[in-house]
């Protein structure tokens, strides 16, 4: 069975076997030593080319036809293991296969199939793209099921807010989960106050698309129970503590987290990992309406505790906080909750390095050496206890927005934190969901990030 796809689309990856044109990944070393095929290193040394990371020059036939391709590695290839994603947009259509490359065919496939992504759901045309044959030495499966895990979270993530409204993250999960033979079970609008929802229903309550709490389960009973919740708000205007418009232009991705946890969940499924699935997604829209929730307003969550609302635009923490206590009450081995929860994050690391949050010193490391191997980065930031004193509220147990604006993604973690049991194996990733440049292996637009290397460390038991 074939991954599953969010956007029908073509694979970047031919196995056919049959003709395909050469691709030369060389070093500088590589064209000054001569250690190419003649009519390659000819035309390299008459047009000057250096073998500069990422660049491309098309070869000639002596006919005068496309033979074939050189490809620039730069001096140090391991600097940027993922290069190869920029031969997937310089390449011209058709198919293709690596002559000779100083990388194994995993990481060549990887980042190849990585920078093939593009986004054209909303475009009358589709562009023809080249294809690049499996080396059989590959493990074409686990990457493939990698990609498309990457693929459903940037497609989930790019995909508008009236597109991608909570009725419509529901209809994602549910197609994903047809795919693999899951479980599906949703609690939708006033039926969140009945079954202890209160959070959720408070911050979704005025859209005109009704809040919903959405499950997923997989895998057999007895197994590892794992435990992924993702933030789903599929847009925030911030509520009556509104965001100017410059801060509104991205915030189709705030349900980020949501969508990195069902890529996450793609990769595990597909790979048939001896685990107990359960994925949790609270799923709104942060809206602007006569009965959305207020500045000051304090509510009981699911687990009990009293929360102020300081700040409407600090929503995110607020529906985790109820999908975590319901999480947390079935005992799972592993939590994992990802979010696209705060701006303080962006500023201590940028958008391309997610921090991580836990308090289990095993799972840091294990999370850490993941990261490392597969080159997904990460960085572990400190749940600071002397920092729980700023959650303190006026009137309630814990306020949602921490007044001063210091260490905002910590104390957003430490707030988490409060409603997972002492003890618990549980990590919170603080992601941005988003690349603002691009990169090779992938371009402008949603971002998978730290799922590749969860599902390793998954993978690895």
């Amino acid at each position: 069975m074939a991954p599953f796809q969010y956007i029908d689309r073509p694979s970047p990856f031919s196995t056919k076997g049959g003709k395909s044109l050469p691709v030369f990944a060389v070093t500088p070393a590589h064209v000054e030593t001569g250690t190419l095929e003649p009519l390659a290193l000819d035309w390299a040394k008459k047009a000057g080319f250096k073998a500069e990371p990422g660049s491309v020059l098309l070869v000639p036939t002596a006919e005068g036809h496309v033979g074939g391709a050189l490809f620039g590695l730069g001096s140090n290839p391991s600097e940027n293991p993922y290069l190869t994603g920029k031969l997937a947009r310089a390449l011209p259509a058709g198919e293709w296969h690596i002559e000779t490359a100083p990388l194994t065919a995993n990481r060549l496939l990887l980042g190849y199939g990585l920078g093939a992504y593009s986004f054209d759901r909303y475009r009358s045309e589709r562009v023809t793209e080249p294809r690049l044959l499996i080396p059989q030495d590959a493990d074409a499966a686990d990457i493939k099921r990698q990609i498309s895990g990457v693929y459903l979270a940037r497609d989930l993530i790019n995909t508008p807010a009236n597109d991608m409204s909570p009725a419509d993250i529901e209809q994602a999960v549910r197609r994903l989960a047809d795919h693999y033979k899951a479980e599906v079970s949703v609690i939708t609008g006033d039926e969140l106050l009945d079954k202890n929802f209160p959070l959720v229903h408070a911050v979704g309550r005025a859209s005109t698309v009704a809040p919903r709490l959405i499950e997923m389960r997989w895998g057999k009973k007895g197994h590892r129970k794992v435990t992924l919740v993702g933030k789903g708000v599929s847009f925030d205007t911030g509520g009556l503590d509104i965001k100017p418009a410059s801060s509104m232009l991205l915030m189709k991705k705030d349900m980020g987290g949501a969508a990195n946890v069902l890529g996450l969940a793609l990769m595990i499924m597909d790979a048939k990992l001896k685990v107990d699935l359960h994925v949790v997604i609270p799923a709104v829209e942060n809206a602007i309406a006569g009965n959305a929730f207020r500045p000051g307003d304090v509510y009981k969550s699911r687990k009990g505790l009293t929360v102020q609302i300081d700040n409407t635009d600090a929503e995110g923490r607020l529906i985790l906080a109820d999908a975590l206590a319901y999480a947390d009450a079935e005992e799972p081995d592993l939590l994992i909750d990802m979010a696209t929860l705060t701006g303080a994050a962006r500023v201590a690391l940028g958008p391309d390095l997610p921090p991580f949050f836990t308090d289990d010193e095993d799972l840091a490391d294990a999370i850490a050496d993941a990261s490392i191997e597969v080159d997904d980065p990460l960085w572990r930031l400190p749940l600071h206890k002397g920092y729980e004193r700023m959650l303190k509220a006026q009137i309630a147990d814990l306020t949602n927005a921490p007044s001063g604006g210091m260490a905002g993604a910590i104390t957003a973690a430490l707030f988490l934190k409060r409603f997972v049991s002492p003890g618990r194996r549980w990590a919170h990733f603080d992601i941005f969901g988003w690349s603002q440049s691009e990169r090779a292996h992938s371009p402008v637009g949603g971002e998978a990030q730290a799922i590749r290397a969860l599902y390793r460390m998954l993978q690895a038991g």
